[in-house]
């Protein structure tokens, strides 16, 4: 399970399970980095919640 963030410096993919991990990273810096898994953090359950319902099973 797995996000993809994107904006306007590069994007992310990161790892929901079986915790936050950093997959890989297109020209964000660490500073953004750090600020995108906090709010992934605060939204981690919203997050798998929403995979399940996009790819239920």
């Amino acid at each position: 399970m797995h996000v993809h963030v994107y904006c306007a410096d590069g994007e992310a993919k990161l790892w929901l399970e079986p915790h936050i991990e950093l997959a890989k990273n297109f020209r964000l810096s660490r500073s953004q980095l750090k600020q995108i898994e906090q709010i992934i953090e605060a939204h981690h359950d919203e997050l798998k919640r929403a995979w399940h319902g996009h790819f239920p099973g």
